[in-house]
């Protein structure tokens, strides 16, 4: 834990795999691609998925579980997305020693075997509209692998609704779009860019795919979840049809969604520096760590039970450990809880409890700045209102340096180079053609279409013509 991070500056993606390894988020498996989720890294994760789940359950869906294992014919059924996937397919042909008939994937995503038990459930209009979420993992088998960011493996939860109406399915689409918004600016502190992908980069079988884009910390994109309108697509591959109150056969339409363990990444790369982790207090597993300081015996009794008595106070408030752990010094243990984000750490030696006070310490602001002594007596009230400033400044901070790091180019040169250092917002014709040659001369993909389209929209940023679209630009994860 002593050992030096490799500076931001300096290495990104280096910095980035130390800081996952070193504050035990996860480590990697024996299997290529994949990565073994560590207890911390775990709850952090469960944090996240509370948060989410929350909001899932507020707006009336409800969790069910689908099987791993998808016949293959099911992935034939919708012909765009059997192409968009069929080079990450994970394949199973032998099973119990036996050649399948049918070959199974290992499922990638669900809509196919959703898609096929919907068809079975689903028979009136009485049964719609049909909100279902699971939590569960998936494979892809990805080439190039980061733990969180790209893994052959990941965990994720995946909404998959049935509606009666086109209306009512585009109305579902944006609906969760925006939930993934709410929880990526007041859970995570990130803030996002919303809009719609471009039809190259929409999800295979859908009409319409739309994203949460935020920038890391090296000024690189990451789509942090999606949300897609697949209109009648699945629902005329597997048969999904209802009675409607006419009593006429129906096809449904539907939607999917989703966010992953890739939202562990961008809070580590969104928030981090030199010194590890930097938690935003509703996602950190502990939001504050009590580290008692005594030299002897006589001082050790009157600072736990000082300890012991912070604790007491912080009960039911926020989530606390008490770290009296007598094989480590107070030295070691401020290093170890900064590399894994703790957002607040309590400082309690000899002379506060004289003073009957204790030290609090802000994980995001180093050194005397973000010390403050505080009364014993009020703790409590100190530390909540504490976690509150924490996590609206680290939101606040996120939110400068993405819009410090967001351009509108007016020439091919300038955006050339503002895609290599964040966010260029920029007009284009709307050709995928001309899309895939900015990607090929920069690197740089369209990350979405913002909502927020100006009425003239100039000319295309790479080749003059009349532009239809502003989008979004970035190198991306």
């Amino acid at each position: 834990m002593a050992e030096k991070l490799t500076p931001r500056s300096e290495d990104f993606s280096a910095w980035y795999n130390e800081v996952v390894l070193k504050a035990e988020l996860a480590d990697y498996a024996p299997v290529r691609g994949c990565m073994v989720i560590r207890p911390y890294g775990y709850a952090l994760w469960e944090n996240i998925k509370a948060g989410l789940d929350r909001r899932f359950q507020e707006t009336g869906h409800v969790n069910a579980y689908f099987p791993l294992f998808i016949p293959y014919s099911f992935i034939e059924k919708e012909a765009e997305h059997v192409e968009g996937f069929s080079p990450q397919l994970a394949v199973v042909t032998i099973g119990g020693g036996q050649q399948l008939e049918e070959p199974l994937v290992v499922r990638p995503t669900s809509e196919t075997v959703i898609g096929h038990m919907y068809a079975k459930w689903i028979r009136s209009y009485r049964d719609l509209p049909l909100l279902i979420n699971q939590w569960a993992n998936v494979v892809r088998w990805e080439m190039r692998t980061r733990l969180f960011l790209r893994t052959t493996e990941f965990l994720w939860q995946e909404g998959h609704t049935a509606h009666a109406t086109k209306e009512e399915a585009e109305e579902e689409t944006l609906r969760m779009l925006h939930i993934y918004e709410d929880f990526a600016v007041n859970d995570a502190a990130i803030p996002v860019f919303t809009g719609r992908k471009t039809e190259s980069e929409k999800f295979a079988g859908a009409v319409h795919s739309y994203s949460i884009e935020a920038i890391m910390g090296d000024g690189r994109a990451l789509q942090a979840g999606t949300s897609h309108f697949l209109g009648q697509n699945f629902a005329r591959a597997f048969n999904i049809q209802y009675l409607d109150a006419n009593n006429e056969l129906q096809y449904c339409w539907t939607t999917s969604w989703g966010v992953s363990t890739r939202m562990v990444g961008a809070v580590v790369m969104v928030h981090g520096d030199d010194q590890g982790l930097i938690l935003p207090p509703k996602l950190a597993p502990y939001q504050v760590v009590l580290v008692p300081i005594y030299h002897n015996d006589e001082e050790r009794g009157r600072v736990l039970e000082a300890a012991h008595q912070v604790v007491a106070a912080l009960e039911g408030a926020v989530r606390a450990k008490l770290d009296d752990r007598e094989e480590y010094t107070p030295g070691w243990k401020f290093n170890d809880w900064e590399m894994r984000g703790v957002p607040l750490r309590v400082e309690v030696g000899p002379r506060d409890v004289e003073a009957g006070q204790v030290v609090l310490a802000r994980r995001d602001v180093p050194g005397r700045a973000g010390k403050r002594a505080v009364p014993l007596a009020g703790v409590r009230e100190q530390v909540v209102e504490m976690l509150s400033t924490i996590q609206k400044d680290l939101l606040e901070r996120a939110r400068k340096f993405r819009d410090e790091h967001t351009w509108e180019p007016k020439t091919y040169e300038e955006f050339a180079e503002a895609v290599q250092q964040g966010f260029a917002r920029a007009p284009w014709c709307g050709d995928a053609a001309c899309e895939a040659a900015i990607s090929q001369e920069t690197k740089a993909t369209s990350r979405c279409i913002p909502f927020d389209q100006p009425e003239d929209k100039g000319t295309c940023i790479r080749c003059g013509r009349e532009a239809r679209e502003v989008v979004l630009f970035a190198r991306a994860y």
